[in-house]
């Protein structure tokens, strides 16, 4: 081998690999998705170590959350990081295999003595909403009571508590941690109820008209299985007190 072609192939070994890079969009969801943690929270810990085992590289954006899901589903942004599978949602993402579950809790005022037996407990209620959530198709498409929007999660709990809605809902985990940064004064308003709307799996989706969603997920897919089995997972989880 001449020593130019020695010289190419050890200049080629000494480049940097660079990871190919995705966007991912997504409004703050603490302590899952939370823009003020030095991780940006445990589900964006969790898929950029599974996506970094396929060599890719996730950045963040943060933006409201029906934007963020419009936004996947035209292919602006390339994922969704934490989303709940509804048919309607089927119709123009792509899933990943479920990594996590929330339970939905039926939020009300303190001393409020409503508890939650199925869906038509709910019926002449006003069920305070986040604009462009998902909260299963049989909750969305029920009929017996009202289902208000607010823009986020903190605002419906402050409907809430000034009686402007009769009920609201949120993963008791995600509603304690946003409460508690924003206004922890109410948690003294509001009581959780015992039993739970749902368990929802949460996913990474990408839109139809990505024409890289295919290979996105599955690369997710894969790489979950790998921290999954090597302990990253647990390590993550662990850290969090999960």
């Amino acid at each position: 081998m001449s020593r130019i072609c020695i010289l190419i192939m050890v200049v080629l070994f000494s480049l940097p690999s660079f990871a190919e890079k995705i966007i991912a969009a997504g409004d703050p969801w603490p302590p899952f998705v939370d823009p003020d943690s030095p991780t940006l929270g445990i589900i964006v810990e969790i898929t950029r170590a599974a996506f970094k085992t396929q060599g890719y590289e996730v950045e963040m954006k943060f933006v409201p959350w029906a934007r963020a899901i419009d936004g996947v589903k035209e292919a602006d942004y390339d994922v969704l990081l934490s989303a709940w599978h509804t048919k309607e949602r089927a119709k123009f993402l792509y899933f990943s295999d479920a990594y996590l579950e929330n339970k939905i809790k039926i939020i009300k005022r303190k001393g409020d003595s409503f508890e939650f037996n199925g869906l038509q407990s709910l019926t002449g209620k006003n069920v305070g909403v986040v604009r462009g959530y998902g909260y299963g198709d049989e909750f969305s498409n029920a009929t017996n009571f009202k289902r208000p929007e607010g823009k986020n999660v903190m605002t419906n709990i402050k409907k809430l508590v000034s009686r402007r809605v009769d009920l609201t809902l949120e993963d008791e985990i995600v509603a304690r941690a946003m409460i508690t940064k924003d206004s922890p004064e109410l948690l003294n308003e509001i009581e959780f109820s015992k039993n739970a709307l749902s368990t929802n799996t949460v996913h990474v989706t990408s839109g139809l008209k990505n024409s890289r969603h295919k290979e996105i997920i599955h690369a997710f897919n894969k790489g979950f299985k790998i921290i999954k089995a090597n302990g990253t997972l647990d390590a993550i989880l662990k850290k969090y007190g999960i």
